[in-house]
């Protein structure tokens, strides 16, 4: 349990998330992010100079990836500082989040900035040279779609482990797709008076057009209108599925930046002095082969056991949701209503960048339970190779 861990209420952004192949798919993710972060700093009033380390979170390679937080770390105008890069699939940002709480709770830091970036559009291919393979065939490598579709530990595609997880709990068709629409629905209160919600937290990203014109995505890209009549016409995504497209998340490219601290700088930093937000404690798991969804729920349970809350005493809970098998079983195991969390959002209907999408998840978290007189937030997401990650913080 952590009790020297804070983010200051506000010292955090995420752009929207846009589609797959779309306005973001050009940039350097590293490039993208590190320039957000400066302007987004710039817009705070303040000085990257405070910064003392960097944990820049990735998982899909850029251009120079190998000189990762430190090369970001110029970018934004922090030179002076060193940083590691964290590549953990979707629970980096988590990962992140919790590394450089434990810096701040041991003195090694004072204000641990957590930069996590991704592009899943335009994707590096891998080769290697094969001088034994026919001809000196090469052996290449798709970093996202060859991953999504096969994990080398479990012999299977990551749809699998959610129909797997499914077919074990005998969820069905129906209430998958009565899952996406209570999620999409909660998605649409972000969007009500002129998305509200989302501006408390979401800051553009800047992208070029051509060598001279640049533009701002100021709004999530790839969002698709969801209706029963709509989802009910899918077909399964695999024969014997209750998985259509429409009741999982799709890739997606974006950033978000997270600022962790002292108790005392963030209430400096804060946007309001007297909302402070607490990291507490972590939690992480890895499931049986081929049950990714699974993975959450001991997660979960290490973080609120390390933390010593009870899920009943929890006011907001986050899941980073590629399918809705992932909800409905943390549900279904945890004895909460699948229906009365992810309000405002969730990866199922943004969009998955992987590096960003738990912190934006947090983020989101952290508003939603400011909003609601502060408590307790409880974050859980699965990433790839059966495993999982939690983030239990305190809003007061």
């Amino acid at each position: 349990m952590l009790s020297k861990a804070f983010i200051p209420y506000g010292g955090y952004y995420s752009t929207p998330f846009a589609r797959w192949q779309g306005s973001l798919a050009n940039e350097n993710a590293i490039v993208l992010g590190s320039n957000t972060s400066k302007r987004w700093f710039e817009s705070r009033g303040w000085d990257p100079a405070m910064l003392d380390y960097l944990f820049l979170g990735i998982t899909i390679g850029q251009h120079h990836v190998f000189y990762g937080s430190t090369w970001a770390a110029h970018m934004m105008g922090a030179g002076h500082i060193p940083g590691v890069t964290v590549m953990q699939a979707c629970s980096t940002s988590t990962t992140c989040v919790y590394q450089a709480s434990l810096g701040v709770e041991n003195g090694y830091y004072n204000n641990a900035y957590c930069l996590m970036v991704d592009r899943c559009s335009n994707g590096p291919h891998t080769i290697w040279p094969n001088p034994m393979g026919p001809g000196g065939e090469v052996i290449s490598e798709n970093w996202l779609m060859d991953n999504f579709n096969q994990d080398p530990s479990a012999k299977n595609a990551m749809i699998e482990t959610a129909e797997n997880v499914s077919r074990e709990a005998g969820f069905t068709r129906e209430q998958c797709d009565e899952l996406v629409l209570r999620r999409y629905a909660q998605y649409q209160d972000a969007l009500a008076d002129d998305r509200a919600f989302q501006k408390r937290y979401m800051f553009p990203a800047e992208y070029k057009v051509s060598r001279k014109k640049t533009a701002q995505l100021t709004a999530d890209e790839g969002v698709t209108h969801t209706t029963a009549e709509g989802l009910a016409r899918l077909r399964p995504v695999l024969p014997d599925g209750v998985h259509t497209f429409g009741a999982q998340t799709h890739p997606a490219d974006g950033n978000c930046g997270i600022l962790v601290t002292t108790e005392e700088r963030a209430r400096e930093l804060s946007r309001d002095p007297n909302v402070t937000v607490q990291v507490i404690s972590y939690g992480f798991a890895r499931a049986k082969k081929g049950y990714m969804a699974a993975a959450v729920v001991p997660a979960a349970r290490m973080a609120l056991e390390k933390g010593g809350v009870d899920i009943q005493d929890v006011k907001t809970i986050k899941t980073h949701n590629p399918f809705a098998a992932n909800d409905l079983y943390l549900a279904k195991e945890m004895g909460v209503d699948a229906m009365g969390f992810n309000n405002y959002g969730s990866s199922l209907i943004f969009g998955h960048p992987q590096g960003p999408t738990a912190g934006r998840c947090i983020i989101e978290g952290i508003e939603e339970t400011a909003m609601a007189g502060g408590g307790y937030l409880l974050f859980g997401g699965c990433a790839a190779g059966d495993t999982a990650a939690a983030l239990l913080v305190k809003i007061g």
